[in-house]
């Protein structure tokens, strides 16, 4: 028995843990064999399909996420027109919703699980040619030989400290700039919004486990941990031990999620003391209006979380990543734009402004119809129209999350973009205007063009900042002579 699986990313650079992680607990299914084909969605269709039928798979198995089911859907179709006899799986965060509609639309997929797959997927091996025997697993949902829905429920991992690791498997990618390291499963906050929100209780890999395995990652050469842990501070004490922990490893660099409002005086202390240039912390902020987070049911209160975004931004050794979500219930675009200026103030390394995805299995999902909330029903289902914000104000709103990475989350020019957000309250807006007018923001422009456009603006709205620019350009190595022939 032949299974192939699908490892689908979205870039070269990532690497889904689902195939290693997988693998690793079937290591005594000795009677099917593994194997796998890698690929992004920018990969010629027809040469993955091509390579999946090559291997002449009994089971393709393979996890939909946001951005790769429908490239996804794409080869699996054409796969099973060309072996009907090969059986389909799927799982991953595509399915945490109803899955009865998918399953029905797409009968080439033979069942789908909901939840977490390490433990459940073994014994669904087990019982592969039985489909009667998949009523009994958790969150396997299916269309019996009746054509009747079967569900599942969800799928829990119960003892995650006891899994292997996805380092053990041979299918673990060693040769990215980067690995993920999953210390936790679930999340003690319940924000609408996402995925993690209903995942409890809250499961740890034991801290002797992470530093054996970080170990063995810098024994691999690579440098680049980013940690998946939905709330790193949600439980203090651990999260101390945790950075005592990766200061031990000061030639490594960790990427995490914090929450701001969730810092104790140790942590605090830990924080002060990290080797410099470790720790890229992503502080969970979503919105800067106490409305709006209530609304998302999001814990931790509004000032705490300004005061601790404040300290971070005041430390030189790390560097703080905020992140806003325009479509938010309640959350208005003049709201938007005043809190950018504020993370501006902050002194933010980056500002990053998404639009609402309204995720399958979310409690956003569920009651979207109550806060008024329209969005697209295929992926990536962004927001479409809320109560504070139109059509129009949505599409102002990826415009201006296009401007803030072009400026302010760009080395060269973040220094200059920060001052004029500080001191111009309507720098923003007539900026955004003037690049949306020239048709600029959705067209890939290099470093230096970005400073022409920002300079020539300047020189006409704000003259004041133009011997600035200059020293920027001159800083990021550009050719004075163009700059000098503006001015």
């Amino acid at each position: 028995m032949k299974l192939l699986w699908l490892d689908l990313n979205c870039s070269y650079a990532h690497a889904s843990l689902a195939l290693p992680a997988i693998h690793a607990q079937c290591c005594g299914e000795v009677d099917v064999s593994w194997e796998a084909v890698s690929a992004t969605i920018s990969t010629p269709l027809g040469t993955v399909v091509e390579q999946v039928v090559t291997h002449k798979p009994d089971i393709l198995a393979a996890t939909a996420w946001l951005f790769t089911r429908e490239y996804l859907l794409h080869v699996v179709g054409r796969v099973k027109a060309l072996m009907p006899e090969c059986t389909v799986v799927l799982g991953g965060p595509e399915f945490l919703g109803d899955n009865e509609d998918f399953l029905r639309c797409h009968p080439e997929i033979d069942c789908v699980f909901r939840g977490e797959g390490e433990t459940v997927f073994p014994r669904w091996l087990e019982v592969r040619n039985d489909r009667e025997r998949w009523a009994g697993l958790p969150g396997c949902c299916y269309l019996d030989v009746q054509g009747v829905y079967r569900d599942g429920g969800v799928a829990r991992t119960e003892d995650f400290a006891a899994l292997r690791p996805p380092e053990t498997s041979p299918f673990f990618r060693w040769d990215k700039p980067f690995v993920q390291l999953e210390t936790a499963l679930g999340c003690f906050n319940g924000c609408m919004f996402c995925v993690s929100g209903a995942e409890k209780p809250v499961r740890t890999v034991p801290l002797e486990s992470v530093r054996e395995r970080l170990g063995n990652i810098r024994a691999h050469g690579i440098r680049e941990i980013r940690l998946l842990d939905r709330t790193f501070n949600g439980n203090p004490h651990r999260a101390a031990k945790l950075l005592e922990l990766f200061a031990s490893f000061p030639d490594m660099r960790f990427h995490l999620e914090i929450h701001p409002a969730l810092l104790t005086r140790k942590l605090r202390e830990l924080l002060r003391k990290m080797p410099p240039g470790q720790l890229h912390l992503e502080a969970g902020i979503q919105s800067l209006r106490a409305p709006v987070l209530e609304a998302c049911r999001r814990e931790g209160g509004l000032e705490p979380s300004l005061e601790g975004v404040r300290f971070l931004c005041g430390l030189d050794n790390l560097a703080v990543h905020a992140d806003l979500i325009a479509g938010l219930p309640h959350y208005a675009l003049t709201d938007i734009y005043e809190d950018i200026r504020m993370l501006a103030f902050l002194g933010t390394a980056e500002i990053q402004l998404e639009l609402l995805k309204v995720l399958p299995g979310t409690a956003m999902q569920r009651e979207a119809a109550r806060l008024d909330i329209r969005y697209a029903p295929a992926p990536p289902y962004e927001v479409l129209r809320t109560d504070a914000m139109t059509v129009e104000d949505l599409q102002t709103a990826r415009l201006l999350s296009r401007l803030l990475d072009m400026y302010y989350n760009a080395r060269a020019w973040q220094a200059v973009t920060r001052r004029l957000i500080r001191e111009n309250a309507s720098f923003l807006t007539e900026f955004l205007a003037r690049l949306r007018e020239g048709e600029y923001l959705d067209q890939p422009l290099s470093v230096e063009k970005r400073g022409l456009l920002l300079f020539a603006f300047c020189r006409e709205a704000f003259p004041a900042y133009v011997s600035a620019l200059r020293d920027a350009w001159e800083t990021a190595g550009l050719s004075l002579r163009k700059i000098d022939r503006l001015m």
